[in-house]
């Protein structure tokens, strides 16, 4: 409901003795400047379970009612505060005490007569409310456990977990006929925005409700058809009769249009908020991390101090969608560890997997907070609405159950996408209610993709090198079969033999009758009727056979299960006479599992028929019979040896040139492993690029000029380190740059971003090759240099010139100095700097590249400004 000034005259608080307090049939809380306890009267007790002197003493917001840590609380508690004036109702929902209760909050300031200035607030009860009936039905199932038999887990992929007609409280819903736009529905909250009216909302154009130039801009977006699979459009708004802002969100989902509406915050210091300087930086540290599992630790440690949330870990999912907590960053007070626990796939079954993939991020206030209901208009059918894509969904009654059992109330989960697959999720625990601002859950979405990117590249690049390795192994043995005529000892008795692929510690081909082994086999008679057993197993057509638990699938090679737990086979002929084998040994181990995995679910009794489990403690699994898993692209290439010994075998059955095409083919992938590295380069680049398009896209629609500089700024840095990828892209060599046709390419980009009127004079080395790492850093450093001298040394007309030079200068050492044409720098530049000026991003950002590789900068007038850097 909207503010309603002073409601009750009829008692005046301030002269209210304590126990004149008392005998209200009200609760009445006094709390001082900060918002702590200092009356507690026994209507609050009464209607809160709480004692006086739990409470006296305490903040009230953060920790007696941590629910009401809110905008449309605790924000109207600092409003006030502000404005040293405070005298409004509204109601509001309590899901914390011993049974949620709707109520009317009256709160003003005044005086106690023991202790003070305070704030008032009387809370009137309106009606106590059940916690509907999906989570009235939980708790009695929980009470009368008394089922012991097996339960079906997939019970829970049944759920219609995106339909649940309801939202989170914190917000308001519409949802409207994609095509007339007029209401369907409405979240029964509805007078939070609008004044009770008629003719009834349902059925009236969407615009009766909402700026019309918020609606033109949905209009416009359903049109060009970018609303929809998870697109969205986002406005601050001012409603008619509010004073008080709110964010909306608007998308399109299965033909209808859908917005929610939820209150800001008046001031960017009522709650902790994101800024975009915070997440730059932490973008920076996270590209800066060069292994999966640092990645993972800066993602955590960024993404809770940009939350606030208690813990952040980094869950990352198997084949078989098991997962495991990777990296895990909490505060020092929560003892229960999660790092290193692994949970079985049925803790987020398909179906919230599904929903992870498309919807990206969930973010949850309050466990216990009363969920709003839909309304839906006459005549909208009688389908429920999707709420797939809607930010303010609410959670399962099962997975809300989950988290009390793991002792989480406000939480986050954020998807990590990796070439379009969910890898994992970055996840957000608070033992307490949790509000998170609208601009910080973006910014946390945008670190999380950052991550993801970053797993990308660490991946593909450990991807890359090993594949390389594998493939110069390979090469070498093919060249060998060139050079025998028996491809058997080509394979076993060169310098380079089957043992060297694979990290395999045992090897053998069997050709016909004969069984030749290297490296820890199974005897040759055992390999012998290996083979035959593979030739009876696989499918006509099919070559390649592979398991990492093979002595389970062919219990007579059991007794050899510590040498020969896997397998990779490779028929090499159509006959299946010739065929390589490479063994893996036992990897003895333990999983550790947060609760016993094969108890994912507990059986329900009446309406529930499932429970989640309510243990997680540790629960270790040892594990025998298993080796180091194959990857797809080693079994890949055991096929492509297996193509090249077949040639050999044909050879030496026709002709003896026959192998020459496939050396050729040979030859040809070694070639391919330049390429493969510069694919790589491209496809960062390409994104990054994107990224810059979009920044550039963003800034063209913001009015204020520091924020159309800042965006610009960035898109500048991305587009720097994107021309060090395309020069990769093109160079010979995938670890050097040309630093000046990189340099080159990049100044012409950044005249061209400046406008007219500006222009770049490059001096350019050729061939001036410089590793990756140092083309990066000088690439940010010329793009600030030359992006600041276009800003502040441009002549009177708005023009300016700038001289860029890239040059040797000495062994190992190159020169990298950019000149502009302007007044120079003033005299007391080098004070200033002492003095801790010059210390804005783009100054960090130089001093954090010349650190990185060990540069010198040297500043001078010639008579404009001149900086000199040697690297």
């Amino acid at each position: 409901m909207p503010p309603k000034q002073a409601p009750e005259r009829g008692v005046d608080l301030d002269v209210l003795a304590p126990d004149a307090l008392d005998r209200l049939d009200k609760g009445v809380i006094g709390l001082d400047s900060d918002g702590t306890v200092v009356v507690f009267s026994e209507g609050a007790c009464a209607l809160s379970g709480l004692s006086r002197e739990a409470v006296l003493g305490r903040n009230y917001f953060r920790e007696v009612m941590p629910g009401t840590n809110v905008p449309n609380f605790r924000g109207r508690f600092l409003s006030g505060s502000r404005r040293g004036a405070l005298d409004e109702s509204f109601d509001y929902v309590f899901g914390r005490l011993p049974q949620p209760l709707r109520a009317r909050v009256h709160m003003r300031h005044g005086t106690a007569a023991e202790t003070g200035p305070v704030t008032w607030l009387t809370i009137d009860p309106i009606e106590s409310l059940g916690a509907g009936l999906p989570r009235e039905a939980v708790m009695a199932a929980i009470g009368r456990r008394v089922r012991a038999e097996p339960v079906d887990a997939s019970h829970c992929e049944r759920e219609p977990i995106h339909i649940p007609g309801s939202i989170q409280p914190n917000a308001v819903m519409l949802a409207a006929d994609a095509e007339t736009l007029h209401v369907l529905a409405y979240s029964a909250n509805i007078e939070e925005i609008v004044d009770p009216q008629d003719p009834p909302l349902a059925g009236r154009p969407l615009d009766d409700v909402l700026p019309r130039a918020f609606v033109e801009a949905i209009r416009a977006r359903l049109t060009a058809g970018t609303l929809e699979n998870g697109q969205s459009a986002r406005r601050r708004l001012t409603l008619a009769g509010r004073a008080a802002p709110y964010y909306a969100v608007a998308h399109a989902h299965a033909g209808r249009v859908i917005v929610e509406l939820e209150l800001e915050p008046e001031s960017a210091d009522d709650f902790p908020t994101a800024s975009q300087v915070d997440t730059e930086l932490a973008v920076g540290r996270l590209r800066a991390a060069e292994t999966l599992v640092e990645a993972a630790r800066i993602a955590a440690l960024e993404i809770r101090a940009l939350t606030g949330f208690e813990a952040v870990l980094v869950y990352r999912f198997d084949a078989d969608w098991n997962g495991e907590a990777v990296a895990e960053d909490k505060v020092p007070a929560w003892s229960r560890s999660l790092l290193g626990l692994r949970f079985p796939a049925s803790d987020i079954p398909a179906q919230a997997r599904a929903l992870y993939t498309r919807a990206k991020n969930r973010f949850v206030i309050d466990r216990d907070s009363v969920p709003v209901g839909l309304v839906a208009a006459p005549g909208a059918g009688n389908g429920p609405i999707d709420l797939t894509f809607a930010q303010h969904r609410t959670l399962s009654p099962i997975h809300l159950e989950y988290q009390r059992n793991l002792g989480v109330n406000g939480s986050m989960s954020i998807s990590i996408m990796v070439e379009g697959r969910l890898w994992g999720l970055m996840i957000g625990h608070h033992r307490r209610p949790h509000y998170v601002t609208p601009e910080t859950r973006s910014a946390a979405t945008v670190l999380t993709d950052a991550f993801a990117m970053r797993v990308q590249e660490i991946e593909s690049r450990r991807l890359w090198e090993e594949r390389q390795a594998h493939l110069a192994v390979e090469s070498r043995l093919v060249r060998e079969l060139t050079r025998s005529d028996d491809f058997v000892a080509a394979l076993t008795a060169g310098n380079a033999t089957l043992l060297d692929l694979f990290s395999a510690t045992g090897a053998g081909i069997a050709a016909g009758e004969r069984v030749t082994l290297i490296g820890r086999s199974p005897p040759a008679d055992m390999v012998g009727r290996i083979a035959a057993w593979l030739r009876d197993r696989l499918p006509a057509g099919e070559t390649q056979y592979s398991s990492s638990s093979f002595t389970a699938e062919y219990p007579e090679a059991a007794p050899y299960r510590e040498i020969a737990s896997g397998l990779l086979a490779a028929f090499v002929d159509e006959s299946r006479e010739n065929l390589l084998l490479w063994f893996r040994p036992e990897v003895p181990s333990t999983v550790t599992w947060g609760g016993d995995p094969r108890k994912p679910v507990l059986a329900g009794s009446g309406p529930v028929a499932l429970l989640p489990r309510r243990s997680f403690e540790r629960w270790v699994e040892e594990r025998t019979g298993f080796a180091a898993d194959w990857a797809e692209w080693q079994v890949h290439l055991a096929g492509s040896l297996a193509e090249a010994v077949e040639g050999v075998v044909l050879r030496q059955r026709r002709k003896i040139d026959e192998l020459t095409s496939l050396l050729a083919e040979k030859e040809r992938l070694l070639e391919q492993k330049d390429l493969l590295t510069r694919e790589i380069d491209h496809r960062v680049k390409n994104s990054l690029q994107i990224v810059s398009a979009f920044l550039q896209m963003q800034r063209r629609q913001i009015s204020d000029g520091e924020a159309r500089q800042a965006f610009a700024d960035t898109s500048a840095r991305v587009m720097s380190v994107a021309r060090v990828h395309d020069s990769l892209y093109q160079a010979e060599r995938f670890d050097e740059v040309d630093l000046g046709q990189t340099i080159e390419n990049l100044c012409n980009d950044l005249a061209g971003l400046a406008g007219e009127g500006h222009a770049v004079d490059l001096s350019a080395e050729p061939g001036l090759m410089v590793p990756y790492r140092k083309a990066v850093a000088l690439s940010l450093i010329a793009t600030e240099l030359v992006t600041n001298a276009f800003k502040y040394a441009a002549n009177p007309t708005g023009g300016g010139r700038v001289e860029v030079s890239v040059s040797a200068s000495g062994p190992g050492e190159v020169q990298l100095r950019v000149c502009d044409d302007g007044s120079g720098l003033p005299d007391d530049w080098a004070e200033a700097k002492v003095r801790g000026k010059g210390t804005g991003l783009g100054m960090k950002l130089i001093r954090a590249m010349l650190d990185q590789i060990n540069a010198r900068l040297d500043v001078a007038n010639n008579p404009g400004a001149c900086f000199t850097i040697t690297a």
